[in-house]
């Protein structure tokens, strides 16, 4: 739950927020596409720059983001300092101050940014934007500091700063007003806004084939030369999912965000740089996601389903979160280890034996009683895994309690005497004595220990379904007869509204008796910095994705709910 809720929320935060109001506009002429140089990484376009900009000044989301932890936290960051000094560097360039009222006063209509290098962050932007609206602005009245360059019939202005080399140069040609950080991108702008016959970005395959395959462009929409920036070491410092090995299979990729009603969706489509034929197992595990998804009981606070899990994984899911989630491995440190200084001791020849490019060993269930159930899994061909969670709280909503159920489903029907044996002879250790506590016993539709622990598991043929919960358990069941979705490799769903109570409230009782951070001190992570942004989010109902693959591509969708 805590993934999903830090991911899902700094996803909304960067993407969301600012449509609250929005309404479309139709294009008023050429895409501006149509003007961008060749070689840019990253083009971003917005239908209505100016309305977006407005709504997000108005919003109250930026209003209690201003106020939050979570904004002192970001406020103290590398990214937003490395971005301050860039802005600076710009200021000093242009000879205006970069900062909210200079952006409102380029912001037109229609506007595109293109990125052509993302450590220096050189860029090209162009809007529509009336003449009468763009002479009033502070660029066009300091015009006086640039120097005036032309390109055919049309001038220019350029000025450079000597200590960072940073370059700016502006132009005003009928409706368009542009700003960009090298001369050279200004001049070939011009040239094809005159109508030049040189080549723009849409010749190139990064952008021409991804924005084929996505159709009509959203209210926002980007498109991404991957093969370029993934390599970069700037995307694999700053890029937030920390997922650069994914990302490294596709070539390009185009996003389209789309607000309507009290809904956003996003269309995203990736290209694949090697392309392989779908085999049968891949297309059956897509139906087998469909299958799993419909035992989903509406009142979820959180559920994944996956198509074609390895054994390995299968039964470290169920390790983790049902079986034993106290001895499951521990989350990947991305911190060096603190030293720890002892009594002088410089170490002994025994030292050379540990590793040191390895995480030390935890506590894990040990071999010999996973056996059983690693052969179970290794028998059956799983197609599909869902997992499923949800929070409790007690009637003074003091205490919370997280309630699990894994589903898994099998090309062959599951043995339910091999499953009971297996499970029992996994928890016995360090559980039981004896047969105590893990014989099982029929209830309706399911069977469950006769200990204290509430282990719970139904068998219907290639369905297994294991919880610790009897109640979630029989809303899973009561699901076998709905509908079945459409094919999948990947859905998730996140039920913000339903489990942000219990989060604030299980994280403030994990923290309590600690003093709350003060001015200039870091926030507790949980409690303080994810809450208060779950806080500024609180009109996100929830949030789902579904990824369907083909041979060449991948399409996602993700969905916002806002309760407005």
């Amino acid at each position: 739950m805590k993934r999903i809720v830090a991911a899902a929320l700094m996803v909304l935060s960067l993407l969301g927020l600012g449509w609250a109001a929005y309404e479309t506009a139709a294009p008023l002429g050429p895409e501006l596409s149509h003007f961008i140089p060749p070689g840019a990484l990253l083009y971003l376009e917005a239908k209505d720059f100016s309305s977006l900009l407005s709504d997000w000044h108005k919003s109250s989301e930026k209003e209690k983001w201003l106020k939050s932890r979570n904004y002192d936290v970001f406020e103290k960051s590398r990214l937003l300092l490395r971005l301050k000094d860039t802005g600076e560097e710009f200021s000093s360039a242009a000879g205006v101050p970069a900062n909210a009222n200079l952006l409102g006063q380029v912001a037109g209509k229609q506007a595109a940014l293109a990125l052509y290098d993302i450590g220096k962050l050189q860029f090209l932007y162009i809007t529509r934007l009336s003449s009468t609206d763009a002479t009033q602005s502070l660029l066009w009245q300091s015009r006086s500091k640039f120097e005036t360059r032309s390109v055919g019939n049309v001038s220019f202005f350029y000025r450079s700063d000597p200590d960072s080399g940073r370059e700016v140069a502006f132009a005003i040609t009928g409706d368009y007003l542009l700003l960009s950080t090298r001369e050279d991108l200004m001049a070939g702008a011009l040239q094809l806004i005159s109508g030049a016959k040189t080549n723009s970005m849409e010749k190139e395959s990064w952008w021409e084939r991804p924005v084929r395959e996505a159709g009509a462009p959203g209210d926002l929409r980007m498109v991404v030369d991957l093969e370029k920036i993934v390599p970069s070491p700037y995307f694999r410092s700053y890029w937030v999912q920390r997922n650069i090995g994914d990302m490294k299979q596709y070539s390009t990729a185009v996003s389209d965000l789309t607000r309507s009603g009290g809904e956003f969706r996003e269309e995203r489509v990736l290209l694949k740089k090697d392309p392989a034929a779908q085999n049968s197992s891949a297309e059956k595990g897509s139906f087998a996601v469909a299958e799993l998804l419909r035992l989903v009981p509406a009142d979820t606070g959180y559920y994944e389903a996956r198509a074609n899990p390895n054994p390995k994984d299968s039964l470290d899911l169920l390790t983790v979160k049902i079986l034993a989630p106290h001895l499951g491995p521990a989350a990947v440190e991305k911190l060096a280890p603190r030293v720890q200084l002892g009594n002088g001791e410089i170490g002994s020849n025994s030292d050379f034996e540990t590793r040191i490019d390895e995480a030390p060993s935890q506590n894990r269930v040990s071999r010999d009683n996973r056996t059983a159930l690693e052969n179970a899994f290794s028998l059956h061909e799983v197609l599909a895994r869902l997992q499923i969670q949800g929070t409790e709280r007690d009637e003074r909503e003091f205490f919370v309690r997280i309630h699990s159920a894994v589903a898994f489903e099998s090309e062959t029907n599951w043995d339910e005497q091999e499953i009971h044996s297996a499970l029992a002879e996994f928890v016995r250790p360090g559980f039981t004595t004896g047969q105590l506590g893990v014989e099982w016993k029929t209830a309706s539709g399911y069977s469950t220990l006769n200990g204290l622990w509430p282990l719970s598991v139904a068998v219907r043929g290639k369905y297994l379904i294991i919880s610790d919960n009897a109640a979630l358990l029989n809303r899973v069941l009561a699901n076998l007869n709905r509908k079945v979705a459409e094919p999948a490799v990947f859905a998730a769903g996140f039920d913000h509204q339903a489990e942000r109570k219990s989060f604030l409230t299980l994280t403030g009782l994990l923290d309590a008796g600690r003093r709350s951070a003060g001015p200039g001190e870091s926030p507790e992570f949980f409690s303080e910095n994810i809450a208060s942004l779950s806080f500024v989010l609180e009109d996100v109902i929830s949030e789902k994705i579904v990824i369907r693959d083909a041979a060449d591509r991948q399409r996602q969708t993700v969905t916002y709910r806002w309760a407005r």
